[in-house]
């Protein structure tokens, strides 16, 4: 019997040290690791909190540090704060010798996105190679002692445990409890957001919904070069002859009414890094599954004479790339992203597998059909992925750019009013400053017989705008103790200028500092005095109104 008793507090023992190892608390939970995500952590860390971040990536940064490197800056004058901090981090990577490998600092000569690529006053690098913000991103959770889980994913069969509207813990697919105090989702998904029961919503509202303009279908609006306005190229696959069907890549669905709201989803891509050096680069293959069928429509696109290829071949340091969608068949996979804000991890992997199969045959496509002109194969053939870039990846991108998913809806929601400056706010948390931008949606059959690409806009607003407090706080009567600085409460048009890199990460530190004042108060991120946000905010160099 004693013996029996033994073996019983032995194995209650184990179970309970088995648990514990299982168990992560921590004041403030950041489930993501994007830029926002990392740069809520330091804030959180700095502030004098315990932070656990989980991030269902291997590597931390999102897109900024997966080939996102010619930045999205807007108005870089009014970056401030940690968001500011990661690009003075970068320039200072740059400013010692051994980061350059491939060039000399000297030549290099590259230029930023409405700002210049490296500027001497502010020290700020607004272009980078992906390893060089995934340094920056890890040096700093080092620095600042963050824990950090990664290759960690919510379970999303299991339900959160809440007490009232306050997320007490979730668990992750290995089945790790989760439990903290605060809840800040920073994931381009908001998994996290909607497993907590926050309404949200997915694809483009009505123009009617918040009495907007750009919102809704866009047919016949060409305000880039991402169209075939002018190419006037038949979809079938006998030209001129709809009985023989669709090429790849075409919808069958009706386009929809302007203005009306829909399912569809802005395109994603991968933001490639290619590069030239010939002793640095993975040579473009063959994809598994390639199929010249499926590139038909753009070579109906060069049969038209069109010469834009290499248009956004943005320059990073060291002789490399910073490849972006441009022209009317392009890196974005128009129309087959839909189901991806909602879909299963399985179903995700899947879109994001069929996202870079088809990049990837873009590029061999491009190198080696004869429908190609000769002078673009040539030269295109001169071209491979960093060799020094997503080492444990082939050179290609851990991250797909995931524009867009899910987004919010809290008591307060921004749309192209605030944007555009039609609407002002008290309760400034940041600054934006980038265009209405949103990339295409669906390509369709006009009712002339012609492809065209739908929902891509570009409107530069009159001026700076401020991002509300409400923007990344949940309705009270939904989740008190949540904090969602990316997927944020906002129309898809509005979205469109708030989505940047930079913001993001913006809102990331604001989001620590309501975190910090709810748990100093212990009250509802809701009920966060702005009065007592504010002046926090400024210490920081935070930028809340266009001067």
């Amino acid at each position: 019997m004693k013996s029996l008793l033994t073996v019983c507090l032995v194995l209650s023992c184990i179970i309970l040290k088995a648990q514990t190892a299982n168990s992560h608390k921590a004041d403030i939970v950041i489930y993501g690791g994007t830029s926002s995500a990392i740069v809520a952590a330091v804030k959180a860390k700095q502030l004098g909190h315990s932070v656990l971040v989980v991030s269902p990536a291997k590597h931390l940064g999102g897109v900024s540090s997966s080939g996102l490197g010619f930045t999205d800056s807007g108005n870089s004058k009014l970056i401030g704060g940690l968001s500011k901090t990661f690009y003075q981090k970068v320039y200072d990577y740059y400013q010692n010798s051994k980061a350059w490998n491939w060039q000399s600092k000297e030549a290099f000569h590259g230029k930023g996105q409405g700002t210049s690529a490296i500027d001497q006053e502010s020290k700020t690098m607004w272009v980078f190679e992906p390893h060089v913000a995934e340094h920056v991103f890890d040096t700093w959770v080092t620095d600042n002692d963050i824990n950090v889980l990664k290759d960690e994913w919510l379970d999303r069969n299991k339900p959160i445990k809440k007490n009232g509207t306050a997320i007490q813990s979730f668990y992750t697919l290995s089945g790790k409890k989760i439990e903290g105090q605060i809840f800040i989702d920073a994931t381009y998904e908001g998994d996290l957001m909607a497993a907590a029961g926050v309404s949200y919503h997915v694809g483009r509202e009505a123009n009617s919904v918040y009495n907007e303009t750009y919102n809704g279908i866009q047919k016949g609006v060409y305000q880039h070069h991402h169209n075939f306005k002018k190419l006037k190229i038949s979809p079938y696959i006998i030209p001129k002859q709809p009985e023989s069907g669709l090429v790849a890549k075409v919808s069958n669905q009706a386009p929809g009414k302007n203005g009306d709201g829909d399912h569809r989803v802005e395109a994603y891509c991968f933001r490639l890094c290619l590069t030239k050096e010939p002793k640095n680069k993975i040579p473009i293959t063959k994809p598994e599954g390639y199929n010249p069928k499926d590139y038909e429509l753009l070579g109906r696109v060069y049969k038209k004479h069109w010469k834009e290829t290499f248009k956004k071949f943005d320059a990073i340091p060291n002789l490399k790339t910073d490849v972006n969608n441009h022209g009317p068949f392009s890196m974005d996979n128009i129309g087959m992203n839909y189901a991806y804000p909602e879909a299963s991890y399985e179903e995700r992997k899947a879109i994001i597998e069929e996202h870079r199969r088809y990049q990837e045959g873009l590029l061999y496509f491009t190198t080696t059909d004869a429908r190609v002109p000769k002078k673009i194969r040539e030269e295109m053939q001169k071209w491979g992925y960093a060799k020094d870039e997503f080492t444990d990846n082939g050179g290609f991108p851990h991250q797909l750019y995931v524009r867009e998913a899910r987004r919010m809806i809290g008591d307060y929601v921004m749309t192209e009013h605030n944007v555009m400056g039609q609407k002002d706010t008290n309760a400034s948390i940041g600054i934006g400053s980038y265009h209405l931008d949103s990339h295409n949606t669906q390509r369709y059959v006009t009712s002339k017989g012609h492809v065209e690409n739908e929902g891509d806009v570009g409107v530069k607003p009159p001026h700076p705008y401020k991002i509300d407090k409400g923007t990344i706080l949940p309705k009270a009567s939904e989740c008190s103790n949540l904090i969602v600085p990316v997927c944020v409460s906002s129309s898809h048009i509005a979205y469109g200028s708030i989505r940047m890199e930079p913001v993001f990460m913006i809102l990331g530190e604001s989001a620590s500092e309501i975190a910090s004042l709810a748990l100093k108060h212990q009250i509802n991120v809701q009920d966060v005095d702005y009065t007592e946000l504010k002046p926090l905010l400024l210490k920081s160099g935070q930028i809340l109104e266009n001067k």
